[in-house]
């Protein structure tokens, strides 16, 4: 492919993607570089219909392949909140500050042992009419009770993945996406192209 465009208005998770999908095509453009292309609200009832939602979107835009990302924070205590509402659990147009305030309220007194989470993330490639592939990763991990951390977005600074012992947030770039739930989904897709 020549071009992918990734259907997100999320620079954090653009600058993520741009990354992590590096040789997927000649080049990976962000929507940054197509300002009058909006994205339909997320309405699905799960992350691929979000996903594949965006990325019809700015394919029948465009005309070029294009990759929606929809993801989210799954917290077992919270029944799996906020899961698909996780960029509004605050409210529309919540901070990540606002956000992680909220959880970190609804969490207060809530053991470590119970704080079981995990990032969860579905790409939707559509490079035409019924050209459609998705893949999905996740990442396990707990939630910690104050954020720690400058690096990341969104819930970056309270998730700290399995087997580690500093967040997201404090992990370095290239670490992170080496483990993370968008990594992940990036070589599955990957995976699934070769195939």
């Amino acid at each position: 492919m020549d071009l992918i465009v990734l259907a997100t208005g999320n620079e954090g998770k653009a600058r993520e993607l741009t990354v992590l999908l590096h040789g997927i095509a000649a080049r990976v453009e962000s929507l940054r570089a197509y300002p009058g292309i909006s994205l339909p609200p997320e309405t699905g009832s799960n992350y691929l219909e979000n996903a594949l939602s965006k990325a019809r979107a700015v394919y029948r835009a465009l005309g070029v392949p294009s990759i929606g990302d929809d993801s989210g924070l799954e917290v077992d205590v919270l029944a799996g909140a906020p899961g698909l509402h996780s960029a509004r659990y605050a409210g529309e147009d919540a901070s990540d500050r606002a956000n992680i305030e909220r959880l970190l309220g609804e969490l207060a007194g809530v053991p470590r042992e119970r704080r079981a989470a995990r990032f969860r993330c579905v790409l939707a490639l559509v490079r035409g009419h019924g050209d459609e592939i998705s893949a999905e990763g996740v990442c396990e991990g707990r939630i910690l009770d104050a954020p720690r951390g400058a690096g990341g977005f969104g819930y970056d600074p309270v998730f700290i993945p399995e087997g580690h012992l500093m967040t997201l947030a404090e992990l370095p770039a290239a670490e992170k996406n080496a483990l993370s739930h968008r990594a992940r989904a990036a070589a599955s897709l990957r995976r699934a192209l070769r195939e």
